[in-house]
C-alpha cells in the first residue's frame, strides 16, 4: 500500500514547476518551527483552529456536558485530518503535506490547552461572558480524576504534533526532490531525412 501511494506521489510530483511549492514549504517549516519553541505563539493556523474549535463546542451544545466540552478539542484534531484524507482522495499530494502540518500545529495548541489544565493560566475564549467560561480540559480531566496527569498529556500531545510535523516536512521534502529530478529533459529535436 505504501508502494503504491510513493508510486502515485512520485507520478504526481513529475514535471511540476516545483519553486511555489518550495517557498509554501519554507514558510510551513518557519510555522512549525514557531510552534515548536513556542506553542502559544499566534499563526494564521491558529484562527482557523480556534474557529474549528468553538464549532465542535456548538455543533455537540446538545449533548451531555462531557461530549460537548470534548467535541471543542475534537474537531480541532479531526478538521485537519479530514483535509488530509480529502487531499489524498483527491490525489493532491502537496495538499496532504499542508493538512499534516496543520494537523501538528492543531496538536501543538491543544498541547497546550491541556497541560494547562491545573494552573489555568491561559486566556479563554467562548460564546459565553468571560466570567461563565469554563477551561474545557479542567473539567474534562477533573471529571476523569485525571488532572494530575495534565503535564503529561499536554507532552504527549504536543510530541505527537512534533512526529506529524516532521513527517508531513520530510514529505514535503521527498515531493519536491521528485519535482525537481521528474522534470524531463526536452527532446532534441531531429529531422527526418527522406
Amino acid at each position: 500500500m505504501l508502494t503504491d501511494f510513493l508510486g502515485a506521489a512520485r507520478e504526481w510530483a513529475r514535471g511540476r514547476a516545483w519553486l511555489g511549492y518550495a517557498l509554501l514549504l519554507l514558510v510551513l517549516v518557519y510555522l512549525e518551527y514557531l510552534k515548536i519553541t513556542d506553542v502559544t505563539r499566534w499563526t494564521i493556523f491558529y484562527g482557523i483552529t480556534l474557529g474549528f474549535h468553538e464549532m465542535g463546542h456548538l455543533a455537540f451544545s446538545w449533548a451531555p456536558q462531557f461530549i460537548a466540552v470534548l467535541m471543542g478539542s475534537v474537531f480541532q484534531i479531526a478538521v485537519p485530518i479530514a483535509v488530509i484524507v480529502i487531499f489524498h482522495r483527491q490525489e493532491e499530494f502537496f495538499g496532504i503535506t499542508v493538512g499534516g502540518f496543520w494537523l501538528s500545529y492543531s496538536l501543538a495548541e491543544l498541547s497546550a490547552y491541556i497541560a494547562d489544565a491545573r494552573s489555568q493560566e491561559l486566556p479563554l475564549v467562548g460564546f459565553a461572558s468571560q466570567e461563565d467560561l469554563e477551561h474545557d480540559w479542567h473539567y474534562l480531566l477533573g471529571k476523569l480524576h485525571l488532572l494530575e496527569l495534565d503535564h503529561f498529556l499536554g507532552f504527549l500531545t504536543r510530541a505527537s504534533g512534533v512526529v506529524i510535523g516532521i513527517a508531513s516536512c520530510a514529505f514535503g521534502v521527498w515531493l519536491i526532490v521528485q519535482m525537481v529530478s521528474g522534470v524531463r529533459p526536452p527532446r532534441p529535436h531531429t529531422t527526418r531525412v527522406k
